[in-house]
């Protein structure tokens, strides 16, 4: 239960923010005019964050739980255990038309329940929750229902068949639109991982839609700020292991079961690794040249000299060191017991060859096409990879991005973790799906690459690494969006008085190269590396937040983030404003959670924002701990 204090806190907060005249400019980085009270919030979730839903009857053999129409697919714990096979009739596709199997379809759930948890529930609940906790801040500070805005989608299709099916693009086209109309200003978005590629598709999509000259114009209008959140930006490095040996997603199956299930979507393929150095012709301008085709009707795919003459195709390491074996013809990798029963003339002809792949040799095929001939599934991957990808119409998503020409982009993401960045395989001597076999994994952590064994390998590694899933090459590409002259600002995540806080302005930053900042880190504490760039293009603001030790998937769940967002977004819409950002000198307590009890000096921590007031059902000193009436306007302290 919240005490009278509380509301009085969000209350002010609320008309404070309502009693702000409307700006024009200054301060935010563009010339939107608008209150806090005018945006909405469009939340585009990632990779399997979206609660898929059966639309089919669907009689389960030896289980008493059946499918009907609206019952949970993903996620359903209880059917995914009692009726396995049950439940990837529901899950799976057709490899190449991506239909439904004959049995069983599912679609994806609408609103924003279908983010929140994707197996609700007393204990299922908690462990699924993913925008829960998002949602819950929004709330609290007093946003309005209709201003946060899901967009869930179906994460197993490729994005021309998200539009081809459920218009997907169409869709969210209008609920920018409607939005807009609903609320009177234009939308926040809110992107994580493979949500972000949706969003870079929507973004070209939107250019076949819109004449030339109102494009930007469209943008300016509808999107006021864009927050990409774990963005793979060159691909994620999970997804060929998911592809060749399975991704249980912590579920109860076998990774064999998983392969074949992850395999058959076609969204497997959209977070591939790429190179940086290669790059799909601008598939927009075909429009008005006539055509992007070379004679044979292929996309054109450029590659710089760069992706020749240095390793890894701008990557830590190679990504695929995989043993084939010398032989063809036994379809999958052949058992010892077959290499004796084919009647080699001498046994150094079966032994395997090891070769390994770069980044480019995966994303532009070579590597399949390598391996075609010892796994039945290639023939899909190819076929999926050159339909879907190379020859989409309106963008191959397997070359890197530029910056959206939005006003304002915040690129988010985690740092300072054991991140997978290579693997080895070799085969396994079992029968599809179960051919492949991790010998090895190598690792980045803190500017180095070791493998599972502890061994050192030789590489590129970046300054950090990534969040767990991403490896940090991927999540900093954002890094380009900055221009020659940035100022980084690095600060303790935990709330703090500024004494720790270090500044260096207009840093120097050279275009594809990383820019580190010449500071201090303390032991043990968690820091935030701002980089914000608000002079290279007038009128925009680019910012990129380097968030220590944050998990990729429990990174919209961080109050650090939530916390910096708004103080960010309030800043934006206030009428004192001096600066292009958020000043980060102070972070003092903004909710009750943020209040605790300091033993040492037996009181309330941040006295001047808590103190203490027991309320029934306080089981602890620190939960007792409280805002003041007095703390309601804090914003002045931000600005």
């Amino acid at each position: 239960m919240r005490g009278p204090s509380y509301n009085h806190h969000v209350t002010a907060f609320l008309l404070l923010l309502l009693l702000l005249p409307l700006f024009h400019g200054h301060g935010a980085g563009g010339d939107w005019s608008g209150d806090y009270s005018k945006l909405s919030g469009i939340i585009i979730p990632g990779l399997a964050s979206t609660q898929l839903r059966a639309w089919s009857i669907l009689d389960c053999p030896y289980s008493p739980l059946d499918f009907n129409p609206l019952d949970l697919v993903w996620l359903d714990s209880t059917k995914l255990l009692s009726a396995v096979n049950c439940w990837l009739k529901c899950m799976l596709l057709d490899p190449y038309n991506q239909t439904d199997h004959p049995e069983c379809k599912s679609r994806p759930d609408s609103g924003l329940s279908a983010i929140t948890e994707l197996d609700p529930g007393y204990i299922t609940g908690p462990l699924s929750s993913v925008w829960k906790e998002w949602v819950k801040w929004c709330i609290e500070f007093g946003i309005e229902a209709n201003a946060i805005i899901a967009v869930p989608y179906d994460w197993r299709l490729s994005p021309s068949m998200l539009e081809e099916r459920d218009l997907y693009f169409h869709k969210l086209k209008l609920t920018f639109e409607t939005a807009l109309k609903l609320r009177g200003g234009p939308s926040v978005v809110f992107a994580h991982s493979l949500g972000n590629h949706v969003f870079r598709y929507f973004l070209e999509w939107l250019k076949q839609e819109i004449a030339p000259k109102h494009y930007i114009q469209w943008l300016d209008e509808h999107i006021h700020a864009y927050f990409a959140v774990g963005a793979p930006l060159l691909g994620a490095i999970e997804t060929v292991k998911g592809t060749l040996s399975g991704l249980t997603f912590g579920l109860p199956i076998s990774e064999g079961t998983a392969r074949l299930m992850v395999n058959s979507f076609a969204s497997s393929l959209w977070m591939m690794p790429f190179s940086k150095y290669c790059r799909a012709e601008n598939t927009y301008w075909k429009h008005f040249s006539g055509g992007n085709m070379d004679k044979r009707g292929h996309n054109m795919y450029h590659c710089d000299e760069r992706e020749f003459q240095l390793n890894f195709s701008g990557w830590p390491t190679n990504i695929i060191n995989i043993e084939i074996p010398s032989i063809r013809g036994f379809g999958a990798y052949p058992s010892v017991t077959e290499i004796a029963e084919a009647n080699l003339s001498s046994i150094e002809c079966g032994l395997p060859t090891q070769l390994s792949f770069s980044a480019r040799e995966i994303s532009d095929g070579t590597f399949f096409k390598a391996i075609e001939d010892y796994d039945p599934d290639i023939k899909r991957i190819l076929h999926q990879l050159k339909t879907l990808y190379h020859d989409d119409p309106v963008l191959n998503p397997l070359s890197p991005w530029d910056r959206p020409p939005l006003k304002n982009i915040f690129c988010i993401y985690g740092t300072d973790l054991k991140t997978e960045v290579g693997y080895y395989f070799a085969p396994s001597g079992k029968p599809y799906p179960d051919n492949w076999i991790i010998t090895d994994v190598i690792y980045e952590i803190e500017g180095s690459l070791f493998s599972r064994s502890g061994n050192l390998v030789e590489g590129n590694p970046g300054a950090s690494s990534g969040d767990e899933t991403v490896p940090y090459h991927s999540l900093s590409w954002c890094k380009n969006w900055l221009g020659p002259k940035v100022n980084i600002t690095r600060a303790p995540q935990s709330e703090h008085d500024g004494s720790d806080v270090q500044v260096e302005l207009n840093v120097e930053h050279h275009h594809e190269e990383d820019i580190l900042p010449n500071m201090t880190r303390l032991p043990r504490v968690k820091y935030i590396t701002y980089y914000e760039d608000s002079e290279s293009i007038p009128g925009k603001r680019t910012a990129v937040w380097e968030i220590d030790k944050a998990n990729h998937r429990n990174i919209v769940r961080s109050p650090v983030l939530m916390r910096e967002l708004w103080l960010q977004m309030w800043h934006d819409i206030h009428p004192d404003a001096t600066s292009k950002f958020v000043t980060k000198a102070k972070r003092g307590p903004l909710r009750d959670e943020d209040c605790y009890w300091d033993y040492g000096k037996a009181r309330c921590a941040w006295a001047e924002y808590c103190e203490y007031r027991y309320l029934f059902g306080d089981v602890h000193l620190g939960q007792s701990c409280r805002l003041k009436n007095s703390s309601a306007n804090l914003l002045s302290h931000y600005l």
